[in-house]
């Protein structure tokens, strides 16, 4: 288990590719293993969900608004029946301070479009400090690729 005690090769495909896509083993530990690999190798890194992501390039990097949940029965008098806008801050903005290459994960992302894998890939490419795992599914053994290949291929 060379790979897990160094991570090595993993980061060295993750700078060359700038995103990569994971399949991990179902009972898990070795995506942690990896991430602690690159937060001890200098990466600042973000763990998040990919369900619910919208328009990455907005919530990752720019301010953007979010609407409030419809809970029923509203009054329509103030800001329609779904609720006043609310402006947040992008989601890597703390992340975005200072010099230290960025690492996010993100996980399940098994539920995203080939449009939205291929605007992270674009994403990575146009923010050289910014590198991307995507967790894609379980596997029997750790695996990964370039994303851009799985989205070719």
């Amino acid at each position: 288990m060379p790979l897990l005690l160094s991570g090595r090769g993993f980061r060295q495909a993750l700078e060359a590719s700038g995103a990569l896509a994971l399949f991990a083993p179902l009972e898990g530990g070795a995506e942690t293993r990896l991430l602690r690999r690159m937060r001890a190798a200098g990466y600042r890194a973000m763990i998040t969900s990919a369900r619910g992501l919208g328009d990455p390039e907005a919530y990752l990097l720019q301010a953007h608004g979010v609407r409030p949940p419809h809970l029923g029965h509203q009054s329509v008098g103030r800001g329609a029946a779904v609720g006043d806008v609310q402006r947040v801050m992008p989601q890597l903005g703390a992340l975005l301070e200072g010099t230290a290459p960025i690492l996010l994960w993100l996980l399940e992302g098994q539920v995203l479009s080939s449009a939205e894998l291929a605007s992270l890939v674009n994403l990575a490419q146009r923010e050289p400090r910014l590198k991307l795992v995507v967790e894609m599914g379980g596997a029997r053994a750790l695996r990964w690729q370039p994303l851009q290949q799985l989205i070719a291929g």
